[in-house]
């Protein structure tokens, strides 16, 4: 049996225990995805992967798997992520076919096979565990503030306000790290998306914000509200329902991304101090800048943004402690 030749490489890593190389052999390009699995559970990367390609989006097709020990041989979507190729010339283009693509992976919740319970509820606790991040490990590992009782209250008060917010929302599909570093340029069926194990079914701006909100690249707010508007006429259009009124869609927008920002920068500070991981502190100050912009715009997080003032955040994390370049 002759033996083929073949290049092994490391092609990306994220904020997990994943890693992923690319394999070149016989003219062709694949992924391997290395997820040990004491540390990750395939085993919804592969049902959701099958379901998003039944939808015709661009996902990386299942080429063989072994659970047990972890491996996953994919398709190769390419290197060309959508970050270094945003600018004034490409993003409406590229935020156009990512909108369409959220639409359809949106609809497929309403869709034959969109049965209850595929994907888990994206529910109160899981939304509270997640803006815990930011107390736990921005404001009281990383920074090392010792809250005071009352200090504490405007957090629970505004966490309270964010998780009804989510939860008064239309509830859909949720990729749920549906930003610029996940998605792919590909010249046919664009984007490429990957990265969704972590899908939910949840509120319909979540994976939105996501995109329009990136923690790693920022646009002019009339901008982006812009966008929101375009998409919620789309997603009306669609069957999504979404209701017909605009304003009380973008308070969605914003509140979401209120939580999914703090909840960021508790990640990004937890990636730092647990995982080794210091780059992503860097994207930080942009992370809570958003929540500041937008907690001053809603009364009703006015003592939220009173409280991260008085504790000057993002200003507290110095371009020397950010130190590092992204992981």
């Amino acid at each position: 049996m002759q033996a083929h030749s073949y290049d092994l490489r490391p092609a990306s890593a994220d904020a997990s225990f994943r890693r992923y190389f690319r394999v070149t052999l016989g003219g062709e390009s694949y992924i391997v995805m290395d997820a040990p699995p004491e540390k990750e559970d395939s085993r919804p990367y592969v049902a959701i992967a099958q379901r998003l390609h039944a939808l015709g989006l661009n996902v990386p097709r299942l080429l063989e798997f072994d659970l047990g020990q972890g491996f996953l041989l994919l398709s190769d979507l390419g290197e060309r992520l959508y970050l270094p190729y945003l600018s004034e010339a490409t993003v409406e283009r590229l935020y156009g076919d990512a909108l369409g693509a959220l639409i359809v992976l949106q609809t497929g919740t309403y869709a034959e096979g969109g049965i209850p319970g595929f994907l888990p509820d994206y529910d109160e606790a899981l939304l509270l565990r997640e803006l815990e991040l930011f107390r736990d490990w921005y404001l009281v590992r990383h920074l090392g503030l010792a809250l005071s009782r009352s200090q504490q209250h405007v957090l629970e008060d505004a966490f309270g306000i964010l998780i009804r917010s989510a939860r008064a929302q239309p509830q859909v599909w949720v990729h749920r790290d549906y930003h610029s570093r996940n998605l792919l340029v590909t010249g046919q069926n664009n984007p490429g998306i990957v990265d969704f194990q972590d899908a939910v079914r949840g509120p319909v701006t979540y994976d939105l914000v996501s995109l329009l909100r990136d923690c790693y690249i920022a646009w002019p707010r009339a901008r982006v509200e812009d966008w929101v508007k375009g998409y919620h006429d789309l997603a009306r259009q669609s069957g999504i329902p979404v209701g017909e009124d605009d304003v009380q869609f973008l308070k969605w927008f914003d509140l979401m991304g209120v939580q999914r920002h703090l909840k960021a920068s508790g990640i990004f500070a937890r990636l730092h101090h647990r995982d080794g991981k210091p780059g992503y502190l860097a994207d930080i100050p942009r992370t809570l800048g958003y929540v500041l912009e937008v907690a001053a715009r809603h009364p009703e997080l006015g003592p939220l943004l009173a409280l991260l003032r008085a504790l000057h955040v993002p200003e507290a994390l110095t371009p020397a402690a950010a130190g590092g370049g992204r992981s």
